[in-house]
């Protein structure tokens, strides 16, 4: 298999497709979001500025443990919570930021998302928090993220978009597009009223419940 200097051709040409993924399910827009996988003790980012479609594997950055670049072009402008994220959450692999519509729509609003819907909790919690604003790619708004983010899967940032981890780059893409759903979903129920929310008892039987959810039986 093709190697670079830090990780092989084929994670950082998935890193790419999981961009452009993200472009084509509509969650996202030209070149504003970013994506990162761990790997060994840093991680791969996507580089500052490359449209998508134009990004190559070895255009992806290398960050070391320390946060320290290697390669040829400079890391998103959001490295640092994609840096403090990995390091802080071991249950994460991947991350991925995006300005998805609806979920900015929220955060614009300075909204979380609430237990509208039991899909919720796919997330992680009773909620989908927004973290406060903070201006791009500083200390700052990493520090509002990882808070945010406590418990969770996911949380939008205010007046910016959204940010999802999960275990690897199909997970938390998948995640992302369920959580932007939701978000449509409840733009759309507040056109026509006031949505019911779920109690803290049947969020907490929900999560419960999701804890199995999806895994099948090993039988032979």
């Amino acid at each position: 298999m093709a190697m670079t200097r830090h990780g092989d051709n084929n994670q950082r040409q998935q890193i790419i497709e999981t961009c452009l993924g993200m472009n084509r399910l509509g969650i996202n827009q030209g070149a504003a979001g970013n994506v990162s996988l761990r790997h060994d003790d840093g991680l791969l980012i996507t580089p500052s500025g490359i449209p998508y479609d134009a990004m190559k594997p070895a255009d992806i950055v290398f960050l070391d443990a320390e946060g320290q670049p290697h390669g040829e072009k400079n890391p998103s402008s959001e490295w640092r919570f994609h840096y403090d994220i990995l390091r802080d959450r071991k249950d994460a692999g991947a991350v991925l930021h995006t300005h998805a519509p609806y979920c900015t729509t929220l955060a614009c609003l300075g909204w979380e998302i609430p237990a509208f819907h039991y899909m919720v909790a796919v997330a992680g919690g009773d909620s989908i928090r927004c973290a406060p604003y903070a201006t791009f790619g500083s200390q700052e708004l990493s520090n509002n993220a990882l808070a945010a983010l406590e418990g969770r899967k996911a949380c939008l940032l205010a007046n910016h978009g959204m940010i999802c981890i999960d275990r690897d780059l199909t997970a938390v893409l998948a995640l992302a597009v369920e959580v932007e759903t939701l978000a449509r979903q409840y733009c759309q129920a507040l056109q026509l009223g006031k949505p019911v929310i779920l109690s803290a008892t049947e969020m907490q039987r929900v999560l419960k419940k999701f804890k199995t959810y999806g895994k099948q039986p090993n039988r032979k």
